[in-house]
């Protein structure tokens, strides 16, 4: 799916992945997210790190009519608290979304995949 945009320039058409690839991006630099993971992970038990160009693999966009939801797949810091991280990333990936692609978001639903201890 795509979103089409007519501006006085002329016309513009976002792909869901840019949406992805753009949220994706804001969550990473939340305090607290160590990671993106795959919505299609939990093999074994195991949530995989996705690197940066692979963001889109743990973000899905949904688009109903003019409405956009993103449910987003993560991996939190140990020791942090996790509402407030949650709650961070979800004002963070409006915010950006909407400064930079100009998009409205109805929702952004963030899914906990695991917990990683840092090693020093």
């Amino acid at each position: 799916m795509t979103i089409e945009l007519t501006t006085k320039d002329g016309h513009v058409t976002i792909t869901n992945d840019v949406i992805a690839t753009v949220a994706g991006g804001a969550a990473i630099e939340c305090y607290g997210i160590v990671g993106m993971a795959s919505k299609n992970q939990l093999k074994d038990g195991i949530a995989e790190i996705l690197r940066k160009e692979n963001f889109s693999k743990g973000v899905v966009v949904t688009q109903q009519e003019d409405e956009i939801s993103i449910d987003m797949y993560i991996i939190v810091s140990y020791g942090t608290k996790i509402s407030e991280i949650a709650h961070n990333v979800q004002s963070q990936v409006k915010y950006t979304l909407d400064k930079t692609l100009g998009l409205p978001i109805k929702a952004v639903n963030i899914y906990i995949q695991g917990v990683r201890v840092q090693a020093d």
